[in-house]
């Protein structure tokens, strides 16, 4: 099974403001097998770095983002990605029920890798028909 986390599942971890989400999703990192770490997705590592460069601190942030980077692999946002965008944000819109942009194209990344999004979003990302979904935080 493939996993990809969102971008609030990668914050919790990184910056422990929320300790029992932290400890939660830490949980179930360290059950899953070594061959299904999960991904991240450029689109997450965007957002990311946003983060990084909108801090004060910003070069300790980096470092602290650059030691976290060495436990996944990063998924590049590339064209059958794009191909579901368009087709998710065609049916969301003639439902009028969008979502942000960044997690728009987050759901259409997951979707064409067939994996499920890990986030604690859950509310948003339901609205995206056919996307799996775990709350690893809560």
């Amino acid at each position: 099974m493939a996993w990809l986390l969102d971008t609030n599942t990668c914050i919790y971890l990184l910056t422990g403001n929320q300790p029992d989400y932290q400890h939660n999703i830490l949980a179930r990192l360290d059950a899953l097998p070594r061959n299904e770490r999960p991904l991240i997705s450029s689109v997450v590592l965007s957002e990311l770095q946003y983060g990084v460069r909108k801090s004060r601190w910003r070069k300790a942030n980096q470092a602290l983002l650059d030691e976290f980077l060495l436990d996944f692999d990063v998924s590049d946002y590339g064209a059958s990605a794009a191909v579901f965008y368009g087709e998710l944000r065609t049916a969301l819109e003639k439902r009028g029920q969008p979502i942000g942009p960044m997690d728009m194209m987050i759901a259409a990344h997951a979707l064409a890798l067939d994996a499920t999004l890990v986030t604690h979003n859950t509310r948003e990302f339901a609205r995206v028909k056919g996307l799996r979904l775990e709350d690893w935080a809560g």
